[in-house]
């Protein structure tokens, strides 16, 4: 059974192709479930389409959930479609995330820090003149922000946990947060849901999937469940790499890996 939960497409504004790209392509790729799991819109803001090429539109959200279900009932026969998001995570505003989220039949929820103290985490200029108690101070507070996520309850799968090193990869080398990284691995573990493998850094300056083999080995040592996710922007990308995540996953130690039909938990066999 071959899923991929985590896929784009062209509503973003910074992703190519149709819903329906990807789905083809996942076909094609031999996968048996394909996750849609755009970027949400800026639901806090004022305006209409706030960040066009960083998420949809709030006017969008409705005609992105319906074109999935419709695809879904149109493919049924040969994939099963599964209807996601990626969540942003901005702890003053959860509220109105949940309030929109709860109108719609999700599978599944991706939660993903996208950006800390309002500079993204991609931000590579970001780094620029902190000393090494400051670069830990950061790297700190992006655990204790994914570690909030998780306690809000509304997510089932977590995004890209490390990918703060995507433009930087002296992340990885920053040291003091190790606490940080255990607290939210274990509220992961406690809450019952999933990190993602995610293999859209090796397209990033860090050339490596999202966690790093010691994150998933420090995961595996709290009881925390993986998920796959490509990430895919273009629709080549769908399933890229998932069997040399599900061999590496069984080398580390993981028996299972799952995904979410309804928001619950199913469980897969490496």
């Amino acid at each position: 059974m071959k899923f991929d939960l985590h896929t784009h497409h062209d509503r973003c504004g910074h992703a190519s192709g149709s819903i329906e790209d990807y789905i083809k392509a996942a076909i094609d790729a031999g996968m048996t479930i394909l996750g849609i799991s755009d970027h949400s819109p800026y639901f806090a803001r004022e305006e209409d389409h706030a960040q066009p090429y960083i998420a949809m539109a709030k006017s969008e959200f409705p005609r992105y959930v319906d074109e999935v279900l419709r695809l879904k009932e149109r493919y049924k026969d040969k994939i099963e479609i599964l209807l996601g998001v990626e969540s942003d995570f901005f702890p003053e505003h959860i509220d109105k995330y949940r309030a929109e989220y709860e109108k719609y039949p999700f599978d599944y929820i991706i939660g993903s820090v996208h950006q800390t103290r309002g500079v993204s985490i991609f931000n590579r200029n970001r780094w620029k003149g902190l000393n090494a108690r400051q670069q830990t101070d950061e790297k700190m507070h992006y655990y204790e922000l994914i570690r909030q996520s998780v306690h809000t309850g509304l997510f089932q799968v977590l995004g890209h946990i490390d990918a703060m090193k995507g433009y930087y990869p002296a992340f990885q080398d920053i040291a003091g947060a190790e606490a940080e990284i255990d607290a939210a691995l274990q509220a992961v573990a406690e809450h019952d849901i999933a990190i993602e493998i995610n293999t859209s850094g090796k397209t990033k300056d860090v050339g490596g999937w999202y966690p790093s083999d010691a994150m998933l080995e420090r995961a595996l040592h709290f009881g925390v469940d993986v998920t796959f996710g490509s990430d895919a922007h273009i629709p080549d990308r769908v399933g890229d790499e998932w069997e040399l995540v599900r061999r590496r996953l069984k080398e580390i130690g993981f028996k299972r890996w799952v995904f979410y039909r309804r928001k619950a938990k199913v469980i897969v066999e490496l």
